[in-house]
């Protein structure tokens, strides 16, 4: 079995070898990938749910992740309690396991067959992602569905926001959260994007290769994936050619909002 372990641990952080070596515990021929999230980052957990877990991939496949803000409730939390664990099986049969919390299903909560609470404490420890949460992902990794509770409605998850800085990648260039198919503009327009509060003129792009040097391309990227109904999504990209489009950008945070419009000709 293939885990992706998705947590707003930090890069590098023990905590990635803690939960880790806990599943490995529990599930000994788990083979483990880790991808870390910015704290309390929900929608870049959804987000690479989605990417990871509706793509091609190993035939048995968990994603366990953990970015709980315990924002739920802004009262005193007694025992540590935080929100709760749930389960997802996707329509390609890839399972999820997490806590849901923010946006962390909003990616897939339209792609998924079932979507149920677990029937785990919500307390208990600090680090529930190693002391609570693993050895109810080895049951269901192993076929026992026996913790599974309630279901949960699509329509009680937050929609994905469609304005949003979803991820930055290694050269700078800003994945967004607005669908490729939403974009009705004629090829090479320039448009205005603004991203918080700094704005930069950008050419509408089928790739982003296909502007010259030194030019930022709003164009679709790389990310996506195919829905339920067979139909692909893919994602607009800022990408800056010869340079980096966060910088640009003045470093935006994740979900960061997002606005374009075209620059008319004079």
């Amino acid at each position: 079995m293939f885990i992706n372990l998705i947590a707003d641990y930090g890069i590098g952080d023990p905590a990635f070898a803690e939960v880790s070596q806990r599943l490995n515990h529990l599930l000994p021929s788990a083979q483990i990938y880790c991808l870390s999230v910015p704290p309390f980052s929900t929608l870049a957990t959804g987000f690479w749910i989605a990417q990871l877990g509706l793509n091609p991939g190993a035939p048995e496949r968990l994603i366990f992740h953990n970015c709980a803000p315990r924002q739920d409730d802004k009262e005193a939390r007694p025992d540590n309690e935080g929100e709760g664990l749930t389960y997802v099986k996707l329509h390609n049969n890839v399972e999820v396991v997490g806590v849901v919390a923010g946006y962390t299903l909003s990616s897939i909560k339209s792609e998924a067959l079932q979507i149920n609470t677990i029937e785990v404490s919500r307390g208990g420890s600090q680090f529930r992602s190693r002391d609570v949460f693993p050895s109810a992902a080895a049951a269901i990794a192993l076929g026992d569905y026996s913790l599974l509770g309630s279901e949960i409605i699509p329509t009680q998850i937050p929609d994905l926001p469609t304005d949003r800085v979803a991820w930055i990648d290694g050269y700078g260039n800003i994945k967004t959260t607005i669908p490729a198919s939403s974009v009705d503009l004629p090829l090479s327009s320039k448009v205005t994007v603004r991203v918080g509060d700094v704005v930069s003129d950008a050419i509408y792009s089928d790739g982003s290769f296909r502007v010259p040097e030194g030019t930022l391309a709003f164009a679709p990227g790389s990310s996506g994936w195919q829905k339920k109904d067979g139909q692909k999504v893919t994602w607009m990209e800022l990408f800056l050619r010869g340079g980096n489009a966060w910088s640009r950008f003045g470093k935006p945070k994740i979900n960061q909002t997002i606005t374009y419009t075209k620059l008319e000709s004079l």
